[in-house]
């Protein structure tokens, strides 16, 4: 064990329960992120004592929910302790009426919506993962899926935040009623810091109920269509419809899928039935004529999506598997889909990759030989910044994380990044270099 071994873990025993401790992990892991010594707190005056602790004492902290995101970002293999918000679970309030529910920062995000599902509401962001990903890993790292489109992300659905400082200062942001209106919206602050400015504590969401209706119609394409369906995509944007996901599969991943090894467009709906039925309908009037189609039913929809929102990394393979979190105006997705295709030429290479053609976002999950998926990476970041996008690294081993930046190039308003860690964490002890430029 490391510098926690004799005197400071002595004296952390005296702030936090002894039985809140467990041994650091024996050999690391490979993904980094970790800590000399893991500490579980249960309730909120744990975590603010703990973080009080190790903000005077000069320790550092590693944020860990489920660790669905543990190779996201980071340059640190071990802090000095690893807080595990996984025994910090549980509904704080919920109230039907108002359509808002506040929960603790390591409830498991899939155990949420169960919850809220007797009550035929939901929260509508659509993270990776859902099963095991935490409320506040999810919000920490800003995540959502191809249903952004229609529900927005995080910064959308959530209302407010209880956070605690690195001083053990615990401040509320926003509120608990929908009209938040007062002031600078502070949520939006926290909201995808990867854990750098305080530990979330817990979190309001305004939620939407159940939808009556869902389907989702899948239209596949033919080699060589990508102006075809750049153009089919900007008359179905332009029409009457409202679907709630516009998302395009590159063939590897829609065989995947759907067992169709074709570039496909998988549109999803949600509303009362009648909608729905008019939305397919209409859609089936617009569509080229030579795109196949599929219509789903509800119950081979809510299976499609469930398998869509797996975890794509598998845990035997001596491949190396990175995923990337691709951003760019909306129907350039095109071009970054377009260019995933074409790197599966440069050696044995697998890569799955999907893109919204009405919100710019893409996910692009890479297997293959080490010295390969880093030169893709590099690639597809360059492609991205080409379009004016961006490329950031959202699951790769601690080892690559040293030889390829995950963030890419800083921003110009970098400088204002660091002045508010600087402020709100002037000892640096949460998350250390986990963050864009190493903050």
């Amino acid at each position: 064990m490391g510098p926690l071994a004799t005197t400071n873990l002595a004296d952390l025993k005296t702030v936090i329960p002894e039985d809140r401790f467990s041994a650091g992990e024996e050999g690391g892991n490979y993904l980094g992120n970790g800590g000399e010594v893991t500490v579980c707190p249960q309730s909120e005056q744990e975590i603010i004592d703990l973080v009080s602790y190790a903000n005077s004492s000069g320790q550092s902290i590693s944020i860990m929910g489920a660790g669905t995101k543990r190779g996201f970002g980071g340059l640190k293999e071990n802090a000095d302790i690893l807080l595990s918000m996984k025994n910090y679970s549980g509904i704080v309030e919920h109230v039907p009426g108002d359509m808002t529910v506040t929960v603790k920062a390591g409830t498991p995000f899939g155990e949420l919506q169960e919850y809220l599902s007797q009550y035929n509401q939901k929260v509508s962001i659509d993270p990776f993962i859902p099963e095991h990903s935490t409320v506040g890993g999810i919000i920490a790292v800003n995540d959502s899926g191809p249903k952004r489109l229609g529900y927005g992300s995080a910064r959308d659905s959530v209302i407010g935040l209880r956070v605690v400082y690195p001083d053990g200062t615990v401040i509320r942001a926003g509120g608990k009623v929908v009209k938040n209106v007062a002031g600078y919206d502070m949520n939006k602050l926290f909201i995808g810091s990867m854990g750098t400015l305080g530990i979330l504590s817990e979190v309001t969401f305004k939620l939407r109920p159940l939808p009556k209706s869902e389907s989702l119609v899948l239209l596949s394409f033919p080699e060589g269509s990508f102006d075809q369906i750049k153009e089919f995509a900007v008359r179905l944007l332009d029409s009457i419809l409202e679907p709630v996901a516009l998302e395009l599969l590159n063939p590897s991943l829609s065989e995947k899928m759907i067992g169709i090894r074709r570039k496909t467009l998988a549109i999803g709906f949600e509303d009362v039935e009648s909608s729905v039925l008019f939305q397919e309908n209409y859609l089936k009037g617009i569509k080229p004529d030579h795109a196949d189609i599929t219509v789903l039913s509800e119950e081979n929809t809510r299976a499609f999506w469930k398998k869509f929102y797996g975890n794509p990394m598998g845990k035997t393979s001596d491949d190396l598997q990175a995923s990337l979190k691709i951003g760019v105006v909306n129907l350039d997705v095109l071009a970054i889909i377009e260019e995933s295709i074409k790197l599966v030429s440069a050696g044995p290479l697998e890569i799955k990759a999907h893109g919204g053609l009405g919100h710019g976002m893409s996910r692009v999950i890479l297997k293959g030989k080490d010295e390969l998926v880093i030169d893709v990476i590099r690639q597809l970041r360059k492609k991205a910044e080409e379009l004016g996008g961006y490329a950031i690294i959202t699951h790769l081993p601690f080892d690559f994380r040293k030889q390829i930046d995950v963030w890419g190039e800083k921003p110009p308003y970098f400088f204002l990044m660091e002045g508010i860690k600087e402020t709100i964490d002037p000892n640096n002890t949460l998350n250390r270099h986990r963050f864009l430029g190493g903050i």
